[in-house]
């Protein structure tokens, strides 16, 4: 389905887990010199005007980024993640946000690999369109040189279909965001046979996987199917701001599952998630859960204020 625009949903309070998280994966890599790839399967326009547009209409990011903007006690994880949002936004008025091909670009280095693939034409094209005014600021600024050819490669095509000729990375090293719209519901299978496929041509990569938690059946049953791929570990954590409405529509929860996650991010997000909790949730179904299967005596814990 062409229909899904992830401006509608930019910077909201399911944008804010999964950059934190993915922001923290990639730094986990950045810890050896070997160079790595990060793969995103449906990688959006990378960047999104919050104060016009899609973006503009539902003001999702008010559930979001905007609740963090101001805040002086940000945990160290999140006061880099909102300090990577306001180097994009120089005047300090909050009116652009970073999706998940230009959150990784600014952690990587000048070694590591970009594959981004996207299918909507007008966000690949925009995607496009974004990286070359971002090759147009680094030159001016006598940065880091372009970062379009051998480093960053932008693709028009299904992300489920793509990622098969991308695995496994030269490096052996690498971490691929999954991050489907799920509007179909199709979408959670070829979640679960992508990922099965992947572990096949690469099994030590990390797998990190973004889920909307919903009432129906297919989003209930996702973590437990991904449970029991074949992999070293893995690691799911869910952030919820309030309680589901009545006629089961909204987004209030959302989760990422991560497959063959570093040690350190466990720690990182049993410290994080409280104050997540703290700051956007709303009324008392605002919660998180974490658990992990990485492992002798995987730790679980659930938390409600």
């Amino acid at each position: 389905m062409l229909s899904y625009r992830h401006a509608f949903h930019a910077g909201n309070h399911a944008d804010v887990l999964k950059h934190v998280v993915t922001i923290q994966l990639l730094h986990y890599l950045n810890q050896k010199d070997t160079p790595y790839m990060y793969i995103d399967t449906h990688a959006g326009a990378g960047v999104y005007a919050l104060d016009a547009g899609y973006a503009a209409k539902n003001a999702e990011y008010e559930t979001g980024i905007s609740r963090l903007w101001d805040r002086k006690d940000l945990p160290p994880p999140l006061a880099e993640y909102v300090g990577l949002v306001k180097a994009m936004n120089p005047s300090g008025k909050m009116r652009y946000y970073p999706g998940s091909p230009y959150c990784a670009d600014q952690v990587m280095r000048e070694q590591d690999r970009l594959r981004l693939l996207e299918l909507h034409p007008s966000e690949s094209k925009i995607l496009q369109d974004n990286f070359r005014k971002l090759d147009a600021h680094a030159a001016a600024q006598g940065e880091r040189s372009a970062t379009r050819g051998k480093r960053v490669m932008i693709q028009k095509g299904d992300g489920f279909v793509g990622l098969k000729a991308l695995l496994p990375p030269p490096s052996r090293r690498g971490l691929i965001l999954i991050d489907p719209p799920y509007e179909d519901k199709d979408d959670y299978r070829r979640v679960k046979e992508s990922l099965s496929d992947s572990l096949t041509r690469f099994a030590t990569g990390t797998y990190a996987v973004w889920y909307p938690v919903l009432q129906r059946m297919e989003s209930r049953q996702m973590p437990d199917k991904l449970k029991r791929l074949q992999a070293n570990g893995w690691l799911n954590v869910t952030l919820s701001i309030s309680t589901p409405s009545p006629d089961g529509f909204g987004l209030h929860s959302s989760g990422m599952f991560v497959i063959n996650p570093p040690y350190t991010l466990e720690p990182i997000l049993r410290d994080l998630m409280p104050y997540l909790v703290k700051v956007l949730g709303k009324d008392e179904g605002a919660g998180f859960t974490l658990e992990s299967g990485a492992t002798a005596v995987p730790y679980t814990g659930t938390r409600r204020v």
